[in-house]
């Protein structure tokens, strides 16, 4: 014998799916966003950081020899 659950609890399960299919896709789309916003500020930290460190390394040129020195001896 077969038992089988009323036609309305049958709407309702799919129903329930739906709204927690949404709701994980809502969850899965923000940290989509966060992790996006996150590469943003990383690329904008690091051009930063570069730009930093090419100033630094073309400011100290204490220490090289000019190529007229070499020419002259």
């Amino acid at each position: 014998m077969k038992i089988q659950r009323p036609h309305f609890v049958k709407s309702s399960e799919s129903g329930m799916a739906t709204v927690v299919f949404i709701a994980l896709l809502a969850i899965m789309m923000i940290l989509v966003m966060a992790e996006a916003r996150a590469l943003i500020h990383l690329r904008r930290e690091t051009k930063f950081l570069e730009q930093q460190q090419i100033k630094r390394l073309n400011g100290s040129q204490t220490n090289t020899v000019s190529g007229t020195n070499l020419q002259s001896k």
